[in-house]
């Protein structure tokens, strides 16, 4: 199992020390003075980003399901044409210069929808100076991932008079992010911690499953076992897979599945959770369940993202590699300037 040194020493840029303050950084920037955004009405809200800013939109989407309100979240470099004038475009850029959400950014200008802009600072921001379009600067801890706290709760507050999420089920998220704390930081370093305890367990390439509300977290888990741990992963919706990728476990190999459950998911998802687990116990395939905690959709989808990312920054100690660096993604990026 890891110890503090060897976390020390493959974390040498201290990303777990971010991810330690993630409580204190959401309620500092939820109850932050930032300035909430001035229209109201808004039929249609698009979340356009990559990356970590991207899953931020997914989240978004999630927890508005249930909800009367209409969302796209874009990832790629144009907006649909369903996006109009009357659309509030969110566009997300944590660093401030990612190229394809610069282009989407050009597209709501052109098409003179509603714009809400969030960033730290970068290319985008001088845009929006230069177009006066509002932009709402949020500071980035680390790097755009383990900044997730910091932009998620800064949006929630901005973007409150159209976001129909009662105040008492974000708080109650904060608190829970804060309980999640206490068993998952890097000054619990013992088999005690369920974070640990997941990187332990994964030893091959990770498949995924997860129900339709909770794939915010399926997404973000295989990101950041991609980025952190440096390993490949795989995601399938528990509900399709069984008429499709299900088959594949006929026959042995190498991946290993990982089941996100709900508090409370739909009956007939709780069944097919059963006979998905009674088919693995029957092939002899080791699998992992990991379960929500109770309460709201927000308090169920962050604090797995908690449990699930420290997981990886855990799984990266334990391979020992740094989980910082992401030497690929920027050698594309260098390729497209």
């Amino acid at each position: 199992m890891i110890d503090q040194s060897s976390l020390e020493k493959f974390d040498s840029q201290g990303m777990h020390k971010v991810y330690d303050r993630w409580p204190e950084i959401a309620r500092k920037n939820y109850f932050s003075d930032l300035s909430q955004i001035e229209f109201t009405k808004c039929p249609h809200i698009v979340f356009a980003g990559m990356g970590g800013s991207g899953a931020i939109g997914d989240i978004f989407s999630a927890i508005l399901s249930k909800t009367s309100t209409h969302v796209t979240v874009v990832k790629g470099y144009h907006l649909p044409k369903t996006v109009t004038n009357n659309s509030v475009v969110v566009v997300i850029s944590i660093s401030g210069n990612t190229v394809e959400t610069i282009s989407m950014l050009k597209n709501a200008i052109e098409i003179n929808s509603k714009i809400i802009v969030f960033s730290d600072g970068g290319k985008i921001k001088d845009i929006c100076n230069e177009k006066n379009i509002p932009h709402r600067n949020i500071k980035k801890y680390h790097s755009p991932r383990a900044s997730f706290t910091s932009f998620l709760y800064s949006m929630l507050h901005v973007l409150k008079p159209i976001i129909p999420i009662e105040e008492k089920d974000i708080i109650e998220s904060i608190k829970e992010l804060e309980n999640m704390s206490i068993k998952i930081n890097s000054k619990k370093i013992s088999k005690e911690n369920p974070s640990i305890q997941i990187s332990e367990w994964i030893k091959d390439t990770p498949v995924i499953y997860y129900p339709w509300g909770l794939e915010p977290v399926a997404i973000r888990f295989k990101n950041s076992l991609q980025e952190n741990s440096k390993i490949q992963a795989v995601i399938e919706d528990v509900i399709e897979s069984c008429h499709n990728g299900i088959v594949t476990w006929d026959k042995q190999n190498n991946f290993q599945p990982i089941l996100i459950r709900g508090q409370k998911d739909y009956e007939k998802t709780k069944e097919r959770w059963e006979i998905l687990k009674e088919f693995f116990s029957e092939k002899k395939i080791d699998y992992k369940e990991i379960i929500s905690e109770n309460g709201n959709i927000l308090t169920k989808i962050i604090c797995l993202i908690y449990l699930l990312d420290y997981a990886s920054i855990y799984l990266a100690i334990k391979l020992k590699v740094d989980p910082t660096p992401v030497n690929a993604i920027e050698y594309i990026k260098n390729k497209l300037n």
